[in-house]
Order: structure tokens, then C-alpha cells, then sequence
């Protein structure tokens, strides 16, 4: 059975995307939403945009000018907008590192529910999924969907090299291997 998408958050992920393309803002589809956008499993429980901390301001403000509900929380690594309660968070700094022209050039042009957008790269989504995890949020339940459905499209080798800090993206990585999803990296004279 294929996997249905709210039609709600479709909406305004489409209405988000649409601002932003208009007023000129570099971004990028993240999250869930661009997993499904490149035909992997998806949970939607919000949207997820990349944006670059010099592009915030100018993205709420013509976000806000369209009716969206503005909050920048707390946190100083995204900002947060909402359409009739559904959410969307624009991330400027994801895992740590700040988003990037060259973060803004991996990406495809994908046609998601009929509006072309840029889309995160297949396998920079699995580097931010394994660099999320921590000591206190280590949930591979949600990255082994991510990595099964597009294993094709994904530049392991890339993952393992971006991610080589990581116990935690380590111990996913031969938690795949194991689980025959993606081999384990050769060993040179091995």
C-alpha cells in the first residue's frame, strides 16, 4: 500500500516554497518530506526547509507578510512557521554545521506535489538522520526506512566519511551491514 501524505502539510509545505521561490530565498526541501520526495518512506508530522542564517529574517518577513504565524523559539539553530497550526521549521544550522551555498548545491530539482523545488541530496539526508543522533535521542527505528528505501541513491561511502566521527552513525552503519542493507565498507588488502 502506498504511503499517503497529509494533504494538509503538502498544502502548506507547496505554499512555503512557493514564498520563498518568489522572493528569491535559497532553499532547500529537508526531513521526511524530501525522503519522500525522492521516493523513500516518509512520516509527516511537519515540513522541514534548509535556509541560510543570513536568509532568516527575509524569509520570515515574506512569510509573515502572506499570513503565516511566525515563532523563532528558543533554539538558535531554526526558526518556525505555521499554517492554521500546521508547522514548519526553516533550519539554518542542522547537526551543528550552518547551512551553506555548497549545503544548497547538493540537491536535486524534484517536482514535489507538482512545484519544482530544490531537494536535499538522497545522501545528505543520511548524513544529517546519523549525525542527529546522541547519547540522549538514538532512534534508528527512524533511519533504517530512510536508508532501505533509497540504499540506491545514497553515496555511502561519502556517509561513512562525513559521519566517521560519530559512535552513533557507526554503530547504524554496521547495524546496516549486518541487517543487509548496505555492505560493509571493503578494507584495503582485506
Amino acid at each position: 500500500m502506498p504511503h499517503r501524505v497529509d494533504e494538509g502539510l503538502v498544502t502548506t509545505l507547496k505554499r512555503v516554497a512557493a514564498v520563498l521561490k518568489q522572493e528569491d530565498v535559497p532553499f532547500a526541501l529537508a526531513g521526511s518530506y524530501a525522503v519522500y520526495a525522492h521516493g523513500g518512506h516518509s512520516s509527516d508530522h511537519d515540513v522541514d526547509f534548509v535556509i541560510r542564517e543570513q536568509d532568516k529574517e527575509h524569509a520570515l518577513q515574506a512569510l509573515a507578510a502572506v499570513g503565516f504565524e511566525v515563532q523563532q523559539p528558543p533554539e538558535d539553530w531554526l526558526v518556525k512557521v505555521f499554517d492554521e497550526g500546521r508547522m514548519v521549521d526553516l533550519i539554518y544550522r542542522p547537526v551543528e554545521s550552518p547551512v551553506t551555498d555548497e549545503t544548497l548545491r547538493d540537491t536535486s530539482m524534484l517536482s514535489v506535489e507538482a512545484i519544482n523545488m530544490p531537494v536535499l541530496s538522497a545522501t545528505q539526508l543520511m548524513i544529517h538522520k546519523l549525525l542527529s543522533y546522541t547519547q540522549h535521542y538514538c532512534d534508528f527505528a527512524t533511519g533504517l526506512p530512510v536508508a532501505r528505501s533509497l540504499r540506491e541513491q545514497i553515496d555511502w561511502d561519502r556517509v561513512r566519511q562525513e559521519t566517521a566521527k560519530s559512535p552513533y552513525a557507526e554503530a547504524f552503519l554496521m547495524l546496516l551491514d549486518r541487517l543487509d542493507v548496505v555492505p560493509e565498507v571493503e578494507t584495503v588488502g582485506g
